[in-house]
């Protein structure tokens, strides 16, 4: 029987943090295999397929190097959140080669949103009023940031939005999966059963691929794993409505890659929408502190 981890918030929201750079990156990535800069450009299955692939492949390195214990996996959840896991993917790739990456990436990371109504449901999770407050601050945050224009109600915007909710519900099933099974055991199941996934439905549209093109799927693929690591960690040690709204991170890493990568200055708006997002974060964890202080037995003074 897998014994659960140690309820840690401040630990989960620190790996969630780093979670979302890596996050961020894999889009950034995705959406320049799916443009002409490198080669022809490929397409969203080729560019799942990959990240799939990659992921695996580092994730078994590492386990055959540490040799963490591994458990019978559960593999009707396993596929679920997989299948799930894929779609999101595919949706969310599709949408960065349509429209600019901040607005997708606002768009699709209103996925904690969906994660935390989910988790009612899903994981019978009550929800109090300063979650929800905190969960409303962040989205005005990504309200803010998607700057809503004519570009963001374009047909792409949908595949967008529909990523987030499709991430949003397999986030609660990562979170029923880390109460059964160690982390290790689920990136491994969860990648295994992607590359075969991705295997079937990239044979309808692949193309070879550029030696450039292979080194960034390989780069997407591996910053994957490590979001993965990460991700898996963090709800392990928390719960998926305290850790959902820290995933907005993603949103300020994405746009430090529009400057780096895209010579595109934050402006005012971006810095007001990126602070709101802090705020609400902040504000959760402070909640959450307050929580776990009171839930803690008072010592009897000496």
């Amino acid at each position: 029987m897998y014994e659960a981890k140690q309820h840690n918030p401040a630990l989960a929201a620190t790996l969630i943090f780093f979670a979302s750079a890596f996050i961020a990156a894999t889009t950034l990535l995705a959406k320049a295999l799916g443009s002409d800069q490198f080669g022809a450009p490929l397409h969203p299955f080729q560019i799942v397929f990959g990240r799939f692939l990659f992921a695996f492949v580092a994730l078994g390195v590492v386990s055959l190097i540490l040799r963490p214990a591994l458990q019978r996996p559960h593999l009707g959840l396993h596929v679920t959140r997989t299948l799930g896991g894929w779609c999101g993917l595919v949706l969310m790739f599709a949408a960065v080669g349509y429209i600019p990456l901040a607005d997708a990436t606002a768009i699709s990371f209103l996925n904690p949103v969906f994660g935390m109504i989910f988790a009612i449901p899903l994981l019978g999770e009550r929800v109090g009023k300063w979650r929800w407050l905190a969960a409303v601050i962040a989205l005005l945050g990504a309200v803010i940031l998607l700057r809503p224009t004519p570009d963001s109600f374009q047909p792409a915007a949908l595949l967008a939005l529909g990523a987030a909710i499709i991430l949003g519900f397999e986030l609660n099933i990562i979170k029923i999966l880390t109460r059964r099974e160690n982390p290790a055991s689920i990136l491994l199941v969860n990648n295994a059963i992607g590359v075969c996934v991705a295997s079937l439905a990239v044979i309808w549209v692949w193309h070879a691929p550029s030696l450039a093109q292979w080194g960034l799927m390989a780069t997407l693929g591996f910053s994957m794993a490590i979001a993965q690591t990460c991700f898996v960690n963090a709800m392990a040690r928390a719960d998926a409505s305290f850790v959902a709204p820290f995933s907005y991170a993603t949103l300020i890493f994405a746009a430090f890659y529009d400057v780096v990568f895209y010579n595109v200055i934050p402006d005012s708006i971006t810095v007001l929408g990126a602070g709101v997002i802090i705020a609400g974060a902040l504000l959760l964890a402070w909640r959450e502190g307050r929580r776990s202080s009171a839930s803690l037995p008072r010592k009897r003074p000496l």
